[in-house]
């Protein structure tokens, strides 16, 4: 475990020196359009990873680096340099759960004005009929497992802190949405979107659901169930709507089991590794490594379900975390993949095996991060852990 933390520590040392908030070396998506880095999840993914290691291992330049980043993007009114309220997209919500830290650990102001305005956003977001929100305002009546990542998680821990909880019921109702709109009875997966209205071309006009199961999507929305519960009043109306989400979670946790590689990794498509084509990819299986050693830590899951995560993470390290004469880097990350827009994404399982694979991309990073900091926790004094790359 030694050797494998030096790795990952002069590798995550690289990325912060070599990185500005307007251009960090892991935003591939900014990089490749030649464009200045805003307000967006892939950033804010990173510096929450960044975070929770300076938790963890107490070093001051993480910290340091993680407030630099975010202070320069929000003004002293709070307001936020590339963000607009009114684009209604939840993927911007994501980065707002830096917030909360940076404001406790620094004490600055701007930070809980900046709160409360990624806060205004939950109110304005537009709903399906049955209360779940949109992914975003140009995706009309569309659910995306990867929105109740981006959102839930901040929107609990505001109602926590700031609300006295009264936005409970509503959370727990768009889990259990989405448990009954999207989850896939025989697999126990859950498809990564669902269109209530049935109008979107890539879905099924029956169910509105879309066609596959995407790693990633399913990884995020795991880090959305465990999250949030960890943000979570246990007590509320007696527990019971903790223990409801803690049995979907678990639920989740059991049936990715199944599909769990040999290589202690996951598939781009969850359930077809034995298309050749179908790769082991990083960054979902970076999540799953978090969400079951973070989950067995909770104790959300079994303490047995720790080794999984662990499985999970070595696996990463063997295959894609890599060193040569230029640095160390971490591959096999689809670099994006989604429904509709502008190039008209199928979600096919083509259109899965179409999207860029990369190397170094916050999706990946962030959550490898965050595993690798859960695996520090668990194992650092193991002398069984692995011990080279």
């Amino acid at each position: 475990m030694r050797a494998i933390t030096d790795r990952v520590t002069q590798y995550l040392d690289y990325l912060i020196k070599n990185s500005t908030p307007d251009e960090p070396l892991w935003n591939i998506e900014k990089i490749r359009k030649g464009k200045k880095s805003g307000w967006n999840y892939i950033d804010g993914c990173m510096i929450k990873a960044v975070l929770e290691l300076h938790d963890i291992t107490g070093n001051k330049e993480y910290l340091e680096f993680a407030d630099a980043f975010i202070d320069h993007k929000v003004r002293e009114d709070g307001s936020i340099e590339g963000y607009s309220v009114d684009e209604l997209n939840l993927d911007n919500i994501n980065a707002g759960k830096t917030l909360f830290d940076l404001w406790e650990k620094t004490g600055r102001d701007k930070y809980r004005r900046a709160i409360d305005v990624v806060y205004s956003q939950i109110g304005k977001m537009p709903r399906t009929a049955e209360g779940s929100f949109w992914h975003k305002n140009i995706y009309p009546d569309q659910v995306w497992l990867d929105g109740l990542y981006m959102s839930q998680p901040f929107y609990m821990e505001y109602e926590t802190r700031f609300n006295g909880c009264a936005g409970y019921d509503d959370i727990f109702r768009q889990f259990e949405l989405t448990e009954k709109n999207m989850k896939d009875g025989r697999t126990g997966l859950y498809y990564h979107a669902y269109d209530s209205s049935r109008r979107a071309f890539w879905c099924d006009r029956v169910t509105g659901l879309s066609n596959n199961f995407w790693l990633r999507a399913l990884g995020w929305f795991s880090m959305a169930m465990l999250d949030t519960l960890m943000v979570t009043d246990p007590s509320y109306k007696n527990g019971e709507p903790c223990e409801r989400l803690k049995k979907q979670f678990t639920d989740l946790m059991e049936a990715m089991l199944r599909y769990q590689d040999p290589s202690g990794m996951w598939h781009q498509v969850v359930n077809l590794g034995g298309i050749p084509e179908n790769y082991l990819e990083t960054s979902g299986s970076a999540i799953m490594a978090y969400t079951f050693l973070k989950g067995a830590r909770a104790g959300l899951l079994p303490e047995s379900f720790a080794e999984y995560g662990r499985k999970a993470y070595e696996g990463i390290c063997d295959k894609y975390l890599t060193a040569d004469e230029k640095g160390i880097h971490l591959g096999g990350i689809c670099l994006v993949a989604g429904l509709g827009g502008k190039t008209n994404r199928p979600g096919t399982f083509d259109y899965y095996m179409s999207e860029p694979v990369v190397w170094d991309d916050a999706k990946g990073v962030g959550p490898f991060l965050m595993a690798h900091g859960e695996m520090i926790r668990a194992f650092s004094t193991d002398s069984n852990s692995s011990s080279a790359l």
